[in-house]
């Protein structure tokens, strides 16, 4: 029971980490496009992530010194590259709880079924 527990509390590891690797990834991929059409003004709206509330209008928009900035900056790239990394982490770690489930349950089944003296453990 223990594991099954562990195993829904690094889903929602995955789950929560997951959601700033797509963010990074939205912010690096807006820096790629504004070096391919610097004439155009694209923004960047932190209310579609849910940083800010509702009623808050913050737009990070592309002719702003503030997000040329951001996509020159070396920490950009290394925080993407991090979250990457902890949400492979937590995958790994969801595939082998589920793996150890799996192998508990098996041993469970098998340990009843020879008890009850049915000894066929095809299945």
């Amino acid at each position: 029971m223990l594991t099954y527990i562990f195993m829904l509390a690094w889903l929602g590891v995955t789950a929560f980490s997951s959601l700033p690797v797509f963010m990074y990834f939205n912010i690096w991929n807006t820096c790629q496009n504004t070096t391919l059409v610097e004439s155009s003004n694209l923004c960047f709206d932190l209310r579609q992530f849910g940083i800010v509330s509702i009623g808050e209008e913050k737009r990070l928009c592309t002719a702003s010194e503030n997000f040329i900035k951001l996509c020159e900056s070396n920490e950009l790239d290394l925080t993407f590259h991090l979250f990457v990394c902890a949400l492979a982490g937590a995958g790994a770690a969801v595939i082998a709880m589920v793996v150890a489930v799996s192998v508990l349950i098996r041993n469970h089944v098998i340990l009843t079924s020879k008890s009850t003296g049915r000894y066929c453990t095809r299945f």
